[in-house]
């Protein structure tokens, strides 16, 4: 199935209502910036920004007139200063803002900001996005039930967001997979196969490869990889399953190439169930939080209709549980999808308990 069938041909932003301000708020999630969305519109031009091997890279870094650079320059500076430190002026005077990049690919429309120390050369990037509710709820949901935390601000309609370093899926499988040894593919699968399992459970579509990185760790004699997701746009918003299941997307062809040659039928169960396993315990873990921002969820609008109408019929089909056919909201859908992972856990732990007694 093509990516344009599969997907719809855009999703709209949705505002941030009350309650999920007050969760931001209840969370320092919210806080005041020095900046807007907006005010970074302004740029008076731009050049186009090329990669390594001179391929456009679809973003382009703008730049500002002088009396409003020296201005930019330091309300983003701020922004770092709030984001990755104690919000004080004390460290801006190491600062430097050393590009403004914009992205013209994709719905969000981002500007990504290379912050750098002057002592010492070290940099960093952050993100500056419109507000979105659906993206909110994505970045929540990664925040408590994958293995990372996030770093984000929220205020009024302006974005702020920490960069996730990793390598892009999509320069990994073209560049890089072909030289990894067949124990690190056998491992690269099982990741996916994780990645996949946990995108489907908390309903977090559109993964092709350039919305993933991968993140290598080298453990003693040998490299660990992982697969972390870095955009959430589309969080519960299409009908179709398939959008939720990274496999299905043609980028990820030759990913999903490399579990059906590395793995077999039973290890893949496997894989499953552990993921299935480690999410019903962050759900468990994170129980208070993760249920006021479903709550909130639930009565939210951040999807349309007749998407909803499709994705609950679709899950009643694969698990054939009647409470998904009385689903009126995303939110609705993803409590009964976190319960339902949730249960067989629970029930799974408590017939072990039984089984060792007796």
């Amino acid at each position: 199935m093509s990516d344009e069938k599969l997907m719809s041909k855009k999703k709209p932003a949705y505002p941030v209502n009350r309650e999920l301000d007050a969760y931001l708020e209840n969370y320092n999630r919210k806080i005041e910036i020095p900046i807007f969305y907006e005010d970074l519109l302004r740029f008076s031009g731009s050049v186009s920004v090329y990669d390594v091997n001179d391929v456009d890279t679809l973003w382009i870094r703008v730049y500002y007139s002088e009396y409003e650079r020296q201005e930019i320059d330091l309300s983003l500076k701020k922004v770092y200063s709030i984001l990755h430190s104690d919000g004080s002026d004390a460290i801006i005077q190491y600062l430097n803002v050393d590009a403004v990049d914009y992205c013209t690919f994709g719905n969000s429309k981002p500007f990504r900001i290379k912050v750098r120390n002057i002592l010492n050369d070290n940099f960093t990037y952050f993100y500056i996005k419109k507000t979105d509710a659906s993206r909110i709820y994505g970045l929540e949901l990664e925040h408590m039930l994958s293995p990372y935390n996030l770093n984000f601000l929220v205020h009024e309609d302006t974005l702020i967001e920490e960069h996730i370093a990793g390598i892009p899926g999509d320069f990994f499988i073209k560049e890089m997979l072909p030289k990894c040894t067949e124990s690190e593919k056998a491992q690269l699968a099982k990741e996916f196969v994780k990645f996949n399992e946990r995108c489907m459970i908390r309903l977090l579509g559109d993964m092709r490869s350039y919305n993933y990185v991968i993140v290598p760790t080298h453990d003693f004699d040998h490299v660990v990889y992982k697969i972390r997701a870095i955009d959430f746009d589309q969080q519960c918003f299409e009908g179709k399953l398939k959008v939720y299941r990274p496999q299905f997307f043609k980028e990820n062809f030759l990913m999903v190439e490399l579990v059906r040659k590395k793995l077999q039928k039973n290890s893949i169960d496997q894989y499953k169930v552990e993921e299935r396993s480690i999410v019903a315990k962050r759900i468990i873990s994170w129980e208070g939080r993760l249920t006021r921002l479903v709550e909130i969820c639930k009565k939210d609008s951040i999807s349309i209709p007749e998407n909803i109408a499709m994705l609950k019929d679709l899950i009643y089909e694969l698990i054939l549980d009647m409470d998904f056919k009385k689903c009126n909201s995303m939110g609705e859908i993803l409590e009964l999808g976190l319960d339902f992972v949730k249960r067989n856990y629970e029930d799974v732990s408590m017939n072990q308990i039984i089984q060792s007694k007796y």
